[in-house]
């Protein structure tokens, strides 16, 4: 499947032959919970009432705003999220919304796309944590 340019035009998102959801965020982009909202959207037509594990590619994110941050507690289709992010920003990023918020599925951080891979083909974990 081609990626899909979310509403906003902020990022794009793809079912992958892997069975993961991928999501990218445009560099240096501020994500406001309409860009989190259409994210969830999108999520949701391809994974077309099926959960995925998703990867979310945050490591050139600039910001998150306190409503995006929000919004990420609402259910979508992801049975799991990897937040991959590269710099101290994203771990702050990564630890507010993981930490503070009741996320509706397991997740982790990541600075390594192949600890997020593998971690997200294990299964269920029994509740969301902040890891490298």
């Amino acid at each position: 499947m081609e990626p899909i340019v979310i509403e906003g035009g902020k990022g794009t998102i793809e079912l992958g032959a892997d069975g993961i959801i991928h999501l990218s965020w445009r560099p240096g982009i501020v994500l406001d919970s309409d860009d989190v909202h259409a994210g969830m959207a999108t999520l949701n037509e391809i994974c077309d009432g099926s959960e995925y594990p998703m990867l979310v590619d945050m490591g050139t994110t600039k910001a998150v705003t306190r409503q995006a941050k929000s919004a990420f507690q609402i259910p979508c289709a992801a049975s799991r999220i990897a937040l991959l992010g590269s710099s101290p920003v994203d771990r702050i990023i990564a630890n507010f919304t993981i930490e503070r918020q009741t996320m509706p599925c397991p997740t982790r951080f990541f600075t390594s796309r192949d600890g997020a891979l593998d971690w997200l083909r294990q299964g269920d974990s029994p509740t969301p944590i902040l890891d490298e």
